[in-house]
């Protein structure tokens, strides 16, 4: 059997395209469909697909995750999927987007950390109820156009609002200058995830925390010893963030193994000693509720300092 895929290239784009007689805007909401049945909605059972198109050319899926037995902020959107999913496999830029529903208040503003965010286009595919009725908006659903994210979000608050114009925004690299002592590398965490430990300080470090100023990262090692990242990414408005702990659940399930979250095994959180926000007490409880045999351990790094602590 396939394993899924969240990422098609764009050589096969071309060729899709070619064979659909299709331009790739058209293709797009095409592949809706085919990402909402990649969603994980327990709770609601509303599955909802993202479809992106990036400048190199590549098409990215994204989906909803949901998690039962907690609240439900938890739970990670379609849109905020679809540009992590971008993020780990540095594509520097989303040019449109297809949804499978009108993107959520939390989502138009998880998308103005995008640089020129207000020129994303985004169309809204018909659900089979509207195509019935043959009427979106009063518009024929034949006249269906991609629009741009200021169109839904005409009055923005972004990073333009708080930040200075050189400071890197999503999609853009980031270097936070987190390190370990030099003497760290032999086994400071019981002799073992040594990998995960060092993809965690990569993934902080990776991590976009411009407003508070506290960049953290999350690695998970399944059964088969793989592993997933994830960075923290902020939004100006706070509360769309997205843990990196939800980031690297993105990772796993884009992947493509589609295997269930109790194959998750470790997790190693790095964050600051020091950090004003922390990630340690809600990535616990939220695999604690997915994985509860998952052993969690935590690292609190400053520069040229270490300490860590161990928790299950």
């Amino acid at each position: 059997m396939d394993r899924p895929r969240f990422v098609i290239d764009s050589a096969e784009v071309e060729q899709m395209a070619k064979q659909s007689r299709q331009t790739v805007l058209h293709l797009l909401p095409s592949l809706v469909k085919s990402a909402q049945a990649l969603a994980r909605p327990p709770i609601s059972n509303y599955h909802v697909g993202a479809v992106g198109v990036g400048s190199s050319g590549r098409i990215f899926f994204g989906v909803n995750l949901e998690f039962p037995g907690l609240p439900l902020n938890h739970s990670v959107h379609a849109e905020q999927f679809l540009i992590t999913n971008l993020s780990l496999n540095a594509e520097p830029c989303l040019k449109f987007l297809a949804v499978s529903a009108a993107p959520c208040g939390h989502c138009r503003q998880f998308l103005q950390e995008l640089r020129a965010a207000p020129d994303v286009n985004i169309l809204i595919t018909a659900t089979e109820k509207e195509k019935e009725n043959k009427t979106i908006n009063n518009r024929n659903d034949k006249d269906m156009q991609f629009a741009p994210l200021s169109y839904f979000l005409p009055h923005r608050f972004g990073p333009d609002d708080l930040l200075e114009k050189d400071v890197p925004l999503l999609l853009e690299p980031h270097r936070n200058g987190l390190s370990f002592c030099s003497d760290t590398r032999n086994g400071e965490i019981n002799g073992d995830g040594d990998d995960s430990k060092y993809a965690a300080l990569e993934a902080a470090n990776a991590s976009h925390a411009p407003y508070s100023g506290c960049p953290s990262g999350v690695a998970l090692v399944d059964v088969e010893g793989k592993i997933y990242k994830g960075s923290y990414m902020e939004s100006a408005a706070y509360n769309p963030s997205l843990p990196p702990v939800q980031a690297a659940l993105v990772a796993y399930v884009a992947s493509g193994g589609g295997g269930g979250y109790e194959r998750i095994v470790t997790a190693v959180l790095v964050e600051k000693a020091d950090a004003v926000i922390k990630q340690e007490h809600t990535a616990k409880l939220l695999l604690q509720c997915i994985s509860p045999k998952c052993e969690f351990k935590v690292v609190h790094c400053n520069k040229n300092m270490l300490k860590c602590e161990y928790q299950v």
